[in-house]
């Protein structure tokens, strides 16, 4: 495999920058592959995905040609989609029309995750998202282009908030991201606490991504009498809240369901104030032999030393899977059919030092186990990335909605 370096030309809407990977230019007698990582470099999302995630793909595209011997020269570009779908989808447009892009992946922010999708679909390339959350990639808005790979808001719900509500947390309050991503999370986290037998006692929305003083809302949620503080929010919102309630003196009267929040945003809070919080992930460096050494890997690779998180290595794996499927089908077949490559990638197992052996549903859904982790405290953690331990796990065919409850049009009956 060869890695090339490739420029891209801003334009009013869009402002696009590929990875500077200083490797040898593509031979000009072979089709290239083009791989367009589109995620936050810059907002509320960059620690969950960012620059961090460029280096897992990056480091996809490396142990690719390092392990197969295949060949292929790859491109890798980079762009911020800022939160915004108008954004994201002008990129998307661009990469497809004008640079040859035949994949694209991450995509946190699931409005983006949604208009990138449909465009996807309509151009016939490949879309691997790992970073947003909503299910109706899965569902309403199903695509057989697509691979929805790391996580999602029923997963997180039944997870962290079933968790919650077994362990005594049976009221709730919740504070949510206006936008389908926290009005889904809220929804899905709702339903399994009602059906557990417990009640929502009340919410408020706040406009996404503009709040960063979330104090009033805190105060509504404390009067509510609610045992339990929903945030049904992600990245820097979900640490701004947890501040702020620690400031509010909130966490002595209730518990704080962080519904999806990662490792790296552990790590960012401290254990002082993150010790006992409950959330959920698909990946931990520490869980075994082989999340472990992908970590010693990446050692170097990332800004800030940062150790990856779910969404960052589900670039990984991802990209990597993609490219196992480019490689058995071929280049030329593999771009000149997007959703051929879909079906190859949903035929072969999953394997990687990440998540594991698992396969692709044909729904598009990875399925891999999912993790209830507890942050730990202090004096129990060896060094400064030890944040969390495991205090229960969902098998991976029980961790995702069902297909028989998704909607996916394209399923056959």
């Amino acid at each position: 495999m060869t890695l090339t370096r490739r420029s891209l030309v801003a334009t009013a809407a869009v402002a696009a920058t590929a990875t500077a990977l200083p490797l040898v230019p593509a031979r000009a007698q072979k089709q290239v592959i083009r791989i367009g990582l589109l995620n936050d470099q810059s907002g509320n999302y960059r620690d969950d995905g960012g620059p961090t995630g460029t280096a897992c793909a990056r480091q996809a595209l490396i142990e690719f040609a390092a392990a197969s011997g295949k060949g292929l020269d790859v491109e890798l570009l980079v762009a911020d989609h800022q939160n915004k779908p108008d954004i994201g989808v002008g990129i998307a447009r661009q990469w497809f029309d004008r640079d040859g892009v035949d994949m694209i992946v991450d995509v946190p922010t699931s409005s983006v995750a949604l208009a990138v999708n449909t465009v996807c679909r309509d151009k016939n390339k490949v879309y691997v998202n790992s970073g947003g959350a909503t299910t109706d990639l899965t569902g309403a808005q199903c695509s057989p282009n697509t691979v929805h790979w790391t996580y999602d808001t029923y997963m997180l719900a039944h997870s962290t908030g079933g968790a919650m509500v077994k362990d005594g947390g049976d009221t709730w309050y919740f504070i949510t991201a206006d936008y389908v991503f926290g009005q889904q999370l809220q929804r899905d986290t709702a339903r399994i606490v009602e059906k557990l037998g417990g009640k929502v006692l009340g919410s408020i929305a706040y406009p996404f991504p503009d709040t960063t003083d979330f104090s009033a809302m805190l105060v509504r949620a404390q009067a509510s009498g609610a045992k339990v503080l929903g945030l049904a929010n992600a990245g820097a919102d979900t640490q701004n809240c947890i501040k702020q309630a620690q400031e509010f003196g909130l966490m002595k009267t209730m518990k704080v369901a962080a519904l999806l929040i990662q490792s790296t945003g552990v790590h960012a809070l401290g254990l002082p104030a993150a010790q006992g919080l409950r959330y959920s992930e698909s990946y931990y460096w520490d869980l075994n032999d082989r999340t472990r050494a992908f970590n010693e890997r990446m050692k170097g690779k990332t800004p800030n030393g940062i150790w990856p998180n779910m969404t960052q290595v589900g670039d990984y794996a991802g990209t990597l899977h993609y490219l196992k499927a480019v490689a058995d089908m071929g280049v030329a077949a593999a771009k000149a059919d997007g959703r051929a490559v879909v079906a190859r990638m949903k035929a072969m197992p999953t394997d990687d030092d990440c998540f594991g052996p698992g396969r692709i549903r044909e729904d598009g859904r990875k399925i891999q186990p999912v993790y209830l982790f507890e942050a730990k405290k202090p004096s129990e953690s060896k060094q400064p990335w030890d944040v969390a331990k495991v205090v229960a796990t969902t098998p991976a065919e029980e961790a995702y909605k069902p297909m028989s409850e998704g909607g996916c049009a394209f399923i056959k009956a």
